[in-house]
């Protein structure tokens, strides 16, 4: 029974990817809102740049095209810049590939057409610090953020008063923009996607430095310089046309279509702490109702580092739920994945837990108190490896529970 119900989980899973097909996407998309008219400059950045790009040249032959990916989606296309940038920490290839943004907004006419075709990871992907602050420097924030538990919101927040580019920044131009958006982030705010290279920001230097108040004295005296300076009056620029063309609930109902009778999507918006996020799955678990069912579950959820191990939000998720469904007397199988194949700074995409899984596992009290979820999962068998698959539309979770026996 625990062998099918793994299956089905990681099918189902396979569901989710391929309802976030970015070339399909971008394409259905482009019937309803199609390419503005004009000398066209595509700028694909994120971890679905490499099939959006290919689905836009197939449309604009002709177009000079930037491409701003990750190593696990790297790619050659024939007369295309390609970056293949940092993630989830910004890196040195990320920043020349802001210069070259930077120089094709900068020479850009009022004859020209910018299409932007933005992706979940793009953040970090396209750096481009301000004057002022390091690369480095820049790299430090970006570990802080990440190993003390903020949102994606939050960081983001905090990126784009730290970057010439994000939160607006593609619209510094005389071209027309036109933007094609796949979404990563939950609520589908087009300010928090990649850090909105092409909406207004999403707050201001004052809130940035009070969500960084926790962690002030450990930033770098160049950021908490700049923070602390007032807001520049940016010259107004035309809006851009933005196109929310993919997003984690279409994902979430496909699995809801292929998933056996009993399914139900319990929570569309499974954020916060992955601690809390654990007890509400093992919670619904326990109260589904005596027959089949599959609960299924949508979101981005946080780590508060507190050891050195490897893993990764899903990854520990699943080792959390394992450990909450102790003695839960019916069997089961849990899965937890980022759609776009990699979970944190790891090879995994998640990880596939079931009943059976803490009597395979070695230590893993130890391993979940050094935030080593990896290695905890890797001695169970229960890592989910799936490659980078091309595209991001956040997390889904999919709890798999047998009848219960009469």
């Amino acid at each position: 029974m625990i062998s099918g119900l793994r299956r089905t989980a990681r099918d189902l899973f396979d569901v989710a990817v391929r309802a976030a097909d970015p070339a399909l996407a971008l394409r259905q998309s482009l019937t309803k809102a199609p390419f503005p008219k004009g000398r066209h400059i595509v700028i694909a950045l994120g971890k679905a740049a490499v099939p959006m790009l290919r689905e836009a040249l197939t449309h604009l032959p002709d177009a000079r095209a930037i491409l701003i990916t990750n190593a696990e989606n790297k790619t050659d296309i024939t007369g295309v810049e390609v970056f293949i940038a940092g993630h989830p920490v910004p890196d040195q290839v990320g920043e020349m590939a802001g210069k070259a943004v930077m120089a094709a907004l900068d020479s850009a006419t009022d004859q020209d057409c910018i299409i932007a075709l933005i992706s979940g990871g793009g953040s970090a992907m396209l750096p481009a610090p301000v004057f002022g602050v390091t690369l480095t420097e820049k790299m430090q924030v970006s570990k802080l953020l990440l190993a003390g538990g903020y949102s994606i919101t939050e960081m983001n927040l905090v990126r784009q008063h730290l970057s010439r580019l994000k939160g607006g920044g593609f619209l510094r131009t005389k071209a027309t923009v036109g933007a094609y958006i796949l979404s990563d982030v939950i609520g589908d705010d087009l300010r928090v996607i990649a850090s909105g290279p092409t909406t207004e920001p999403i707050g201001t230097r004052a809130q940035a430095m009070a969500l960084l108040r926790p962690i002030w004295g450990d930033l770098p005296k160049s950021v908490q310089a700049h923070l602390m300076q007032p807001t520049l009056e940016i010259p107004s620029h035309p809006p851009a046309q933005n196109h929310l063309i993919g997003s984690n609930r279409l994902s979430l109902n496909a699995i809801l279509q292929a998933a056996p009778q009993g399914a139900q999507i319990v929570n569309d918006a499974l954020i916060g702490d992955v601690f809390d996020a654990a007890q509400l799955i093992a919670q619904a678990a326990r109260n589904a109702p005596k027959g089949a069912q599959c609960l299924i579950f949508g979101g981005e959820t946080t780590v508060t580092l507190r050891g050195k191990g490897r893993g990764g939000r899903n990854q520990e998720l699943a080792l959390r739920v394992a450990m909450e469904l102790q003695g839960f007397d019916r069997e089961w199988v849990f899965l937890s994945g980022g759609t776009d194949g990699r979970d944190g700074p790891t090879d995994a995409a998640g990880g596939i837990v079931d009943a059976g899984s803490l009597a395979r596992m070695t230590t893993p009290l130890a391993h979940l108190a050094n935030n080593a979820s990896y290695d905890a999962l890797l001695s169970s068998d229960d890592l989910m490896m799936t490659g980078g698959t091309g595209t991001n539309v956040a997390d889904v979770q999919i709890m798999l529970i047998a009848p219960k026996a009469p």
